[in-house]
C-alpha cells in the first residue's frame, strides 16, 4: 500500500492565495469547525462558499495524488462484484476498476488518508488483492454508490413485501422511523430511481383500475410502472405528508414542496397535487441544483451563440427577456446567467414564483399573493433594496412590465420570462400590454428564444441519407453528399435513442438601428426582415444546423420547432 503523507500547507491558506475564498469566509468556517469537528474543505462546501470539484482537485494537487471525475466515469462491474454495498457506505468508497493482470483493486475515496477503512476493505478482499486509491468528492462517492449499486431490486423488493403483508395507514402521517413501513421506503426509493435516471418529473397518475408512474426523461415522458389502484391512497398519503399538503383534502388543488438527501446530494421537489375523475392526479417536479444550475459554457450553445449572450450580459443597464413554453429550459438559462454574474460586489435580488434553486449570496423573494405581494409590488419593494440586479420570474401583465422597464430605465439590469413563440414575437407582445415603443426600443438588451431538444445516443445512432423532402427542407442541393442520423436504442440510452438534451436558441440582440425601428412602431415583418439582414438565426435555422452536425435528429426539431415555414420559404 502506499505511504500517504499530509499536505504541507492547510486547504484555507490555499484557496485565500488563488482567490476562490476569502479571509471573512474562512474565519466563518473555521468558527463552524469549533462547534462542529469536521474536515474544514466540507464545512466549506456545506457554506456554499466552494464547489467539491475545487476542494477535490485541490488536495488532489496538494498531495501530488490522483483524482477523478466519477460523474464521467464507467465503473467496472467486476469491480463491483469484489465490494459489498454495506462497505462501500460506511468508509465513504467507491471500487471503479479491477486489473486482474496485476490482482489490484481500484477505489475512489474522499479521504485517502484513511487507513483503517483501506485496512478493513483489504481484510474483506482476503489480503490478496492490491489497493489503489484515488481521490473523488464525497458526494460524488454517494451519488455514484446509489448509482451503481441500484435501485431496482430494492423497489421491486419493496413491492413484493407490500403484497405479501398489510399497510398501517394510521404510521403513515406519523414521524417515526421513515422505514417502519414499506410503504414509506417504496415512496424514497421512487423518488431515488427518479433523480438517479435524470427524471426532470414525476407523474403519479390514477386510473380506473391501476395507478400509472410516469418520469419525464430528456423532456418525454416515458411509463416506468404499473401499479394496483390499492396502492394510491397509501402513496398518494405518504406524499402529501411529505409536502406538508393537508391530507383530508382532495377537492381541490394543492401546491408543496418537499426537500430530501437522495443519491448522496440535497434534492427539492416542488408538488402540484389536482383532483381527477378518477383521484388525486400528483406531479412532483424535480429541482436538482447541481443539474440545473450551470455555467454558460455548460447550456451547450454553439460559440457564436454563448458570444452574444455574453454580450448582451456585460451590458451594466436594462432589460433581457426569456421566451419558450414551460419545460423549454427558461429558468435553467436564467440561473446559469446569474451564476455567472454572481460576485461580492453586486447585490442580485430575485423575485420568483416560486423559488425554484436557492443560490448563495443572492437575495430570494417568493411571490406570496396571500399578503398581496405579486410581482409588481415585489419590485417596488426590492428597487428600496439598493439591487444591481433584479430577477423577476415572468411579465405578466402591464404593472409588472412597467415596473420591469422603470427598473432598467434607472440603472439596474433586470431579467425575465415571457411568454411568447419567438424571441421577436415578445415585441408585439409588449406594446400589447401598453409598454410604450420608445421606452420598449431604448431598454431591451435583448431577447432570447429557447427550446430544448434531445441529443443522440452517439453509441447507436443510425447513419441515413436524406430523401428529396429532407434536402428540401435542410436547404440541401440534390448533389450535396451528406448523412443524417436517427435514433435507434441501446443500453447506454435506456433503448431510447437519446442521452441527454442541448438548448436551440434564438438571440435577438438590439443594436441602434433595431431599436429606431422599433420606437417607431414598426410591424412585426419589418423588425424579422431588418434582423435577418443583421444576421439573426431563427430557431429552425439552429436546429437545422444541429441536425446537419448529427448532433440530433429532423424529427425531434420538428417536435418543437415549426418547420414548416420553411417549406414555404423555398417555394413549396
Amino acid at each position: 500500500m502506499q505511504a500517504l503523507s499530509k499536505p504541507r500547507r492547510r486547504i484555507g491558506e490555499m484557496l485565500i492565495d488563488q482567490h476562490i475564498i476569502t479571509e471573512d469566509q474562512l474565519k466563518i468556517a473555521l468558527t463552524e469547525q469549533k462547534k462542529n469537528p469536521e474536515q474544514l474543505g466540507k464545512i466549506l462546501i456545506n457554506l456554499g462558499f466552494v464547489s467539491e470539484a475545487v476542494v477535490r482537485d485541490l488536495m488532489s494537487q496538494a498531495l501530488g495524488q490522483a483524482c477523478v471525475d466519477l460523474s464521467q466515469l464507467v465503473v467496472d462491474n467486476e469491480a463491483i462484484r469484489l465490494v459489498p454495498k454495506n462497505l462501500a457506505e460506511r468508509y465513504k468508497l467507491l471500487p471503479i476498476s479491477f486489473e486482474k493482470s496485476t490482482n489490484t483493486l481500484t477505489v475512489a475515496m474522499a479521504d485517502v488518508f484513511n487507513v483503517r477503512a483501506i485496512d478493513q476493505l483489504a481484510n474483506a478482499l482476503g489480503g490478496a488483492i492490491k489497493i489503489e486509491t484515488v481521490m473523488a468528492g464525497e458526494v460524488e462517492i454517494a451519488n455514484a454508490i446509489d448509482n451503481w449499486y441500484g435501485f431496482d431490486l430494492s423497489i421491486d423488493g419493496i413491492l413484493t413485501e407490500i403484497e405479501t403483508g398489510e399497510i398501517d395507514y394510521q404510521s403513515l402521517p406519523a414521524n417515526g422511523d421513515e422505514y417502519s413501513q414499506p410503504l414509506v421506503r417504496l415512496v424514497n426509493a421512487l423518488l431515488s430511481d427518479a433523480v438517479k435516471h435524470g427524471a426532470s418529473d414525476i407523474h403519479f397518475e390514477p386510473e380506473k383500475g391501476f395507478l400509472r408512474i410516469r418520469y419525464r426523461l430528456d423532456g418525454v415522458l416515458q411509463q416506468i410502472r404499473s401499479l394496483h389502484k390499492d396502492y394510491w391512497s397509501a402513496i398518494s398519503v405518504r406524499l402529501k405528508v411529505m409536502a406538508g399538503l393537508n391530507i383530508a383534502e382532495n377537492r381541490i388543488p394543492q401546491d408543496g414542496r418537499i426537500s430530501l438527501t437522495l443519491v448522496g446530494r440535497h434534492i427539492d421537489f416542488r408538488v402540484s397535487v389536482q383532483p381527477t375523475v378518477y383521484g388525486e392526479n400528483i406531479v412532483l417536479r424535480i429541482l436538482d441544483s447541481q443539474k440545473g444550475i450551470m455555467t454558460l459554457e455548460q447550456l451547450g450553445l454553439l460559440e457564436d451563440n454563448l458570444t452574444a449572450l455574453k454580450l448582451m450580459i456585460a451590458r451594466p443597464e436594462g432589460v433581457i427577456l426569456i421566451t419558450g413554453p414551460t419545460g423549454s429550459g427558461k429558468t435553467t438559462t436564467l440561473y446559469s446567467i446569474l451564476k455567472h454574474l454572481n460576485r461580492e460586489e453586486v447585490n442580485i435580488m430575485t423575485l420568483e414564483d416560486p423559488v425554484e434553486y436557492v443560490l448563495g449570496q443572492v437575495r430570494q423573494t417568493a411571490v406570496n399573493h396571500a399578503v398581496k405581494l405579486d410581482f409588481a409590488n415585489g419590485i417596488r419593494s426590492i428597487m428600496r433594496q439598493d439591487p444591481d440586479i433584479i430577477l423577476v420570474g415572468e411579465i405578466r401583465d402591464h404593472d409588472t412590465a412597467e415596473m420591469a422597464f422603470r427598473a432598467a430605465m434607472t440603472g439596474h439590469q433586470v431579467y425575465s420570462t415571457l411568454h411568447t413563440n419567438s424571441a421577436i414575437g415578445a415585441i408585439p407582445r409588449l406594446l400589447d400590454i401598453n409598454i410604450l415603443p420608445d421606452i420598449l426600443a431604448e431598454n431591451i438588451i435583448g431577447i432570447i428564444g429557447q427550446r430544448l431538444v434531445r441529443q443522440l445516443c452517439p453509441a447507436c445512432r443510425c447513419a441515413y441519407l436524406p430523401n428529396d423532402m429532407h434536402r428540401k427542407l435542410l436547404d440541401l442541393s440534390s448533389t450535396e453528399a451528406i448523412r443524417l442520423y436517427s435514433p435507434a436504442g441501446c443500453e447506454q440510452c435506456g433503448q431510447r435513442g437519446y442521452k441527454g438534451r442541448i438548448a436551440l436558441m434564438e438571440i435577438f440582440r438590439l443594436d441602434e438601428s433595431l431599436q429606431d425601428i422599433i420606437a417607431h412602431s414598426a410591424t412585426t415583418y419589418d423588425i424579422r426582415k431588418h434582423a435577418r439582414n443583421k444576421g439573426f438565426r431563427t430557431l429552425a435555422q439552429d436546429g437545422i444546423r444541429r441536425v446537419l452536425e448529427g448532433v440530433t435528429s429532423l424529427e425531434e426539431v420538428s417536435r418543437v420547432v415549426d418547420l414548416t415555414s420553411r417549406l414555404n420559404s423555398i417555394g413549396m
